[in-house]
């Protein structure tokens, strides 16, 4: 009898076990679907001609003739670029940067300054955050930061427009990085000049952080991942004139959920802080490690415009997105490009 008993409760449980898991599975199903059947229609939104461009650290390092600097420009301003994050670091581990890596950074801004006027171009500076002990640079030391600034100066000097940071990983409780940018505004403004950020992708929910940091395995200064907050996100956008939305490297199995990756961001990020800071949303020109299948920029341009036709109303200052980068990006890229993202008119853009 007792035997009975237990095998009719093993069969429950195991009854049970096999609902559960059929429900889980079901639900795993039904996102994809769901994702599919959204992605479907096509966006209203248009692009903007305000948008950014990551550049190859050989612009600054290396001669260039006049011929490519003019047609470097000419590229820019078919695709209204409005603004070029040329690589110019990366720091040392005590703020500076060898000048043998930047020697022909003045010929670029010159070139620059005559062949395309009206792009903004801006020293792109970055480096591996120490974090518990590991990695290269220590922006809590205050030392460290005051050499950055001093290396935020010679490349205004040089003639570039903008200082654009790019620190990884930073943590929404970094007060180091909120302290550089406050420094680092305080020049910018003093030399008419703009500040530029770009962070990862926010969070899904704030309330996850502390969840990757018990789940998620360490990886060298990366503790998990480094995602801002929203309140992180507002701290970020009152002190930069410009935030870059690193949104690439989606690493979802299917091209309708990576583009609602790109529309969630979108609408988040400008509904949070589009109304403070001219926001550029990344989006890829290459092939990413993971589900290369699912996401390439076609994919990332139309999830961006399904993002912006979720808004209540567009954000007031200036957005667009932030190509990366200028070396992947193919001619018929760009022809794709202009074709999905650009608007059919353009007028002067700022920020």
């Amino acid at each position: 009898m007792t035997g009975t008993v237990g095998k009719r409760r093993w069969r429950r449980v195991l009854r049970g076990a096999c609902w559960a898991a059929a429900f889980v599975l079901g639900l795993g199903l039904l996102a994809p679907v769901a994702a599919w059947a959204w992605w479907q229609p096509e966006p209203k939104a248009r692009g903007t001609g305000t948008n950014a461009l990551w550049a190859r650290h050989q612009w600054v390092g290396e001669p260039h003739t006049d011929a490519e600097y003019r047609a470097f420009a000419d590229l820019l301003k078919a695709n209204r670029i409005t603004d070029v994050y040329f690589h110019a670091g990366p720091f040392e581990a005590d703020g500076t940067v060898p000048p043998g890596k930047y020697r022909h950074a003045g010929a670029l801004t010159a070139a620059m300054e005559r062949y395309a006027p009206d792009v903004r171009t801006q020293a792109y500076l970055g480096q591996i955050r120490v974090v518990e002990g590991e990695g290269v640079i220590e922006i809590d030391d205050p030392d460290v930061r005051a050499e950055i600034l001093r290396t935020d100066e010679i490349f205004l000097d040089l003639g570039f427009d903008g200082i654009h940071y790019d620190l990884e990983p930073i943590y929404p409780d970094d007060r180091a990085f909120l302290d550089l940018l406050d420094a680092t505004r305080a020049l910018t403004r003093e030399r008419n000049a703009l500040l530029s950020v770009a962070l990862e992708q926010p969070t899904l929910a704030d309330a996850a952080q502390p969840v990757y940091d018990a789940l998620l395995p360490r990886q060298g200064a990366f503790r998990h991942p480094a995602r801002p907050t929203e309140d992180f996100l507002r701290a970020v956008s009152a002190k930069a004139d410009q935030v870059a939305i690193m949104t690439y490297d989606v690493a979802l199995p299917t091209e309708s959920l990576a583009g609602w990756h790109f529309a969630r961001h979108t609408r988040a990020v400008l509904e949070l802080i589009g109304d403070r800071t001219t926001v550029f949303i990344g989006v890829p020109t290459y092939r990413p490690p993971m589900m290369p299948w699912a996401e390439d920029l076609e994919v990332a341009l139309r999830g961006v415009r399904r993002g912006i036709d979720l808004l209540d109303r567009p954000p007031k200052r200036p957005y667009g997105v932030g190509i990366y980068a200028a070396w992947t990006t193919s001619a018929d890229e760009w022809e794709l490009y202009r074709a999905n993202w650009l608007p059919p008119e353009t007028g002067k853009a700022s920020g």
